[in-house]
């Protein structure tokens, strides 16, 4: 495609990820030097609706024109984008929010790094590309999600970039963002393998407060310490979700359940501190207007709903009743969407494992609760209708044969 006016470059994660030596998912293009014209010509599909992207006719990829862009308003939407053949390479990667994200690879394989990325790698540092980082409130979310995927290989934020993001939080920046852009990235960041980084790295800046009032309440809460070592309810939910991160990688359903478990302990009244009796029930308001607020998939708001609930009835399933066992699984739906169990006792195992000097502790609880599913589940009303019986009759017994199949089952 390239010809000496027209140059392809690969660009951004591909090539950071590469020079880290990581696999990388989609490869992302730009094109100097070109018209959309051009790129139709070659039999190239635009999709891009604010700026010109386009699918490559054989493999799918997108490749983008080389852009720039101007800031005209507030927020996210707040941009006017500018794509013509005298927009340079250089241009184009200047606009992108952290040097180890501008930097590309011409069609020999040769680095494109204008602007120190390839040493920011090495150097193990998240550090903006230009001032124009503070036009991008989303960028605040990003640097975090980038930070708890790469905290894990030792990476940081610079100094002045961490700065940057406090004086956009302070200027209102943040309160422009729209939910589902929010959600998005928290999301993604949810099924990276340090999800406490996001959340710290949100509190530095002060986006916690402004996204997340809900979860940054929970920081200066204590909690008896004889059962957390860490006293505080924050770092135990920092402790939590890398627990989570650990047990359920890349799963974003867990990770938002074990994010959002612990809101009531930010309620519990003063005088009843550091205990948090009935902290469960607590966090189901504050829960709700989060999602509410974030437009949080309805999977996900219930699954985390049932999670605030019934945690601490799973730490106690070694000591319920058939019975209560049974109503536990039927809570969550288990025989029809069996699927959310897996999500459910991840983040209730990391629950009881994110605490310090807990980290390795048995969790026999997880097991139980599955094979209570799995010896509920092998009992149906086939063999009941057999016998004749009917209506609502069927479902007793089927209930009665479930809580027996429940009581069979060893307790360790």
């Amino acid at each position: 495609m390239a010809t000496p006016s027209r140059r392809v470059y690969l660009v951004g994660g591909a090539v950071r990820d590469q020079l880290l030596g990581r696999a990388h998912g989609d490869r992302d293009y730009v094109v100097v030097g070109a018209t959309p014209d051009d790129l139709r010509a070659l039999g190239y599909k635009p999709v891009g609706k604010d700026f010109p992207v386009f699918l490559h006719p054989g493999t799918g990829e997108e490749y983008a024109l080389a852009r720039t862009e101007r800031k005209t308003g507030p927020g996210y939407h707040g941009f006017a984008f500018h794509a013509a053949p005298d927009v340079t390479l250089e241009d184009d990667l200047a606009r992108r929010d952290l040097t180890i994200n501008a930097m590309a690879r011409d069609e020999a394989g040769a680095l494109v790094d204008p602007y120190g990325g390839e040493k920011d790698l090495r150097d193990r540092v998240l550090r903006h590309v230009s001032p124009a980082f503070v036009e991008d409130p989303v960028r605040i979310l990003r640097v975090a999600r980038f930070l708890a995927r790469f905290a894990p290989l030792g990476f940081r934020i610079a100094d002045e970039t961490m700065a940057l993001m406090r004086a956009m939080v302070a200027d209102g920046e943040v309160a422009h963002l729209v939910p589902e852009r929010v959600w998005a990235e928290t999301r993604k960041a949810l099924a990276e393998p340090a999800p406490s980084a996001f959340l710290r790295t949100l509190r530095e800046c002060g986006a916690l407060a402004a996204l997340f009032p809900e979860v940054d309440a929970l920081y200066g809460v204590p909690q008896s310490p004889q059962h957390h070592p860490e006293v505080d309810c924050g770092l135990h939910l920092e402790l939590v979700m890398d627990q989570c991160a650990a047990l359920a990688p890349g799963d974003d359903l867990a990770g938002f359940c074990a994010f959002t478990h612990d809101l009531g302990k930010a309620l519990t009244p003063q005088d009843e501190l550091p205990r948090h009796i009935g902290h469960e029930h607590r966090g189901l308001k504050p829960l709700a207007a989060l999602c509410e607020r974030m437009k949080v998939p309805t999977e996900h708001a219930q699954l985390a709903a049932l999670t605030c609930r019934h945690h601490l009835d799973a730490h106690r399933a070694l000591e319920l009743k058939p019975a209560t066992v049974l109503k536990l699984l039927e809570a969550f739906d288990a025989f029809r969407r069996p699927q959310r169990l897996k999500p459910f006792l991840a983040a209730c195992t990391a629950d009881k494992r994110g605490r310090l000097q807990h980290e390795h502790d048995a969790y026999p609880q997880a097991d139980f609760l599955r094979a209570a599913h799995d010896a509920a589940a092998a009992v149906t009303a086939q063999p009941f209708v057999e016998q004749g019986l009917q209506g609502p009759a069927i479902g007793d017994a089927v209930r009665k044969m479930r809580i027996t199949a429940i009581h069979a089952l060893p307790r360790v």
